[in-house]
């Protein structure tokens, strides 16, 4: 018998990855093209949707280009980052910011819309309890609003307003669809057992009713349920992919949505086996995901959000604004990044922690931060306390800028994100869900050191999956459910999981990361003193004349 694949695409913030995959689940191969992010000022992020369908179908050629019987290749699955895609009525791209250019996406990272966001949670309205009590400004709703009043022109012209991972579903099919992932999660859509639509009191409220034309159209009147057939490849997307028009196109769901799929079912029996467990899906930001039976409402975290990812199931969301991106960055604006020889700057830092370990005489470079503290809200904080004004801190500096002051900053600031995870965690179980254990994947997730931190640090054990391309393998789920293989995406999901390694805290360490931890939240309790005693509401700004120097004066 010939073996069947399916085909799993995730767009991410910086490549588009295709990934060829078994109906084992085992990944046979892997394909990356890069995508432009376009930062044309502070906290506006873009990208062109063409753009990323051209990578979408090069990644996709190149990884089937060995499979001669395309009819082999039964599904078809596509994740993304939950990014807003504009077109017009013939499906070209609408420029999302003022100035030429074919930028048409916004970008889950933008943070232009921080005013509109705080207006809507003014308004105080139901919908917002699915969300943790507030809307965060990398959700849709808030973009909306910022377009509407601030590109007029581009609002008047705009037909669709899609997530991206629903943009990459219509260019496969040619049919208009949305994934209730996708709008349960970041377009504020109500659903529970027994009923979904849209909440026309809300858009009427934040001043968006003129989306309910047509029967909510522009924004979604036909929602599927992650991983159901939305249509079969269409025959230009067959020619520019590479695929057979017979292949199945699935339901798509948010990136980190897949990886949570793939990692709860990692190692995993029974439907009943994924509640209780936390992924961690550690990419440039970091999405922690939890399912219940019942719904459990968690102040500062997302959700809960129904069906959104497992079927019958409820979705809790936490996450992290900027994890790989706070590390990359750490490296990058220190002096020292330059003396790295080897492709794995993780790698050579981890080398350079284990020696100054050893002539310090610790068992492990975790000791060594004793008098580094980071906070690592560089990129605003998205949970627990879903305040995006939160910033990052580093207490201990020093004047040393060899390497050794490198590994010690990248250690502390592994920590540090470990922290905001152990935080999370608690406000979880303080709401009612029981965590007994935590899976990692993504590119943090091959650090050793990273690993034992969680380990150690969260006092609870921690798997690492041996499929470690959970996003990718995520999206294959989706393609082998749309296939008619399996019954539905759990029966799909428990199927290709797979098993993981399991690692096991030690008692020991857990007291020096307890005694961190408890300067972690001291940290964030000094920030926000630090800005009540600065507020700018106690000053007043004064112009100092011709030269226009302005100084602040007490009142």
């Amino acid at each position: 018998m010939a073996d069947i694949y399916y085909v799993g695409v995730d767009v991410g913030t910086s490549n588009v990855r295709a990934a060829l995959v078994r109906h084992t689940g085992a990944v046979v191969g892997i394909h990356s093209v890069p995508i432009t992010v376009s930062n044309p000022k502070p906290d506006y992020y873009e990208q062109d949707s063409n753009e990323i369908w051209q990578a979408v179908c090069q990644s996709v050629k190149a990884v089937t280009c060995d499979i001669e019987e395309k009819s082999q290749i039964q599904g078809l699955g596509f994740t993304a980052t939950c990014s807003l895609v504009v077109l017009d009525k013939d499906l070209e791209p609408i420029a999302v910011s003022p100035g030429k250019n074919n930028f048409n996406i916004v970008m889950w990272m933008d943070h232009r819309a921080k005013q509109e966001a705080e207006f809507i949670n003014s308004q105080d309205h139901n919908v917002l309890k699915y969300v943790g009590g507030k809307v965060s400004l990398e959700m849709q709703t808030p973009k909306l609003l910022w377009l509407k009043k601030h590109m007029k022109n581009t609002w008047a012209m705009a037909a669709h307003f899609l997530d991206l991972p629903d943009f990459l579903t219509l260019k496969s099919t040619g049919q208009f669809s949305r994934s209730l992932c996708s709008l349960v999660c970041k377009w504020t859509y109500m659903c529970d057992e027994q009923t979904q639509g849209w909440d026309y009191n809300f858009f009427k409220a934040i001043g968006l009713e003129d989306l309910a034309d047509d029967d909510w159209n522009k924004i979604g009147k036909v929602v599927l349920a992650p991983g159901t057939q939305c249509g079969k490849l269409s025959a230009a997307a067959a020619l520019e992919s590479g695929l057979s028009e017979s292949t199945h196109v699935a339901t798509s769901i948010i990136d980190a949505h897949a990886g949570g799929l793939a990692l709860l079912a990692a190692d995993a029996t029974s439907k009943k086996n994924l509640i209780g467990r936390l992924g961690l899906i550690c990419g440039t930001s970091t999405c922690h995901m939890c399912v219940s039976v019942d719904p459990i409402f968690v102040p500062g975290v997302w959700g809960p959000y129904y069906s959104a990812m497992i079927p019958g199931c409820w979705l809790t969301e936490g996450g992290q604004s900027s994890t790989g991106s706070l590390i990359d960055h750490i490296i990058k604006s220190h002096p020292a990044a330059k003396e790295c020889t080897d492709k794995n700057v993780y790698k050579w830092l981890e080398g350079i922690l284990e020696e100054m370990a050893d002539m310090n005489f610790v068992s492990s470079p975790t000791y060594l931060t004793k008098d580094l503290h980071v906070y690592p809200d560089f990129h605003g904080n998205r949970s627990p306390l879903a305040d995006p004004s939160m910033m990052g801190m580093v207490c201990g500096l020093t004047l040393d800028s060899s390497s050794k002051s490198l590994a010690l900053l990248y250690v502390a600031t592994l920590q540090a994100l470990v922290y905001g995870t152990r935080q999370i965690i608690e406000q979880l179980t303080t709401s009612g869900h029981n965590i007994t254990c935590v899976l990692l994947c993504g590119g943090l997730s091959k650090s050793p050191l990273f690993i034992s931190t969680h380990v150690d640090a969260l006092d609870v054990p921690v798997l690492i999956p041996d499929e470690t391309e959970s996003v990718l393998l995520g999206a294959s789920m989706l393609a082998a459910s749309a296939s008619g293989n399996y019954s539905d995406v759990t029966a799909a999901a428990l199927a290709m999981g797979g098993t993981a390694q399991s690692y096991r805290p030690e008692i020991f360490r857990k007291r020096y990361h307890d005694q961190k931890y408890a300067v972690f939240k001291k940290m964030q309790i000094d920030q926000k003193e630090y800005k009540d005693i600065m507020h700018v509401s106690k000053y007043t700004v004064q112009s100092g004349g011709d030269d226009d120097d302005k100084s602040l004066n007490s009142p």
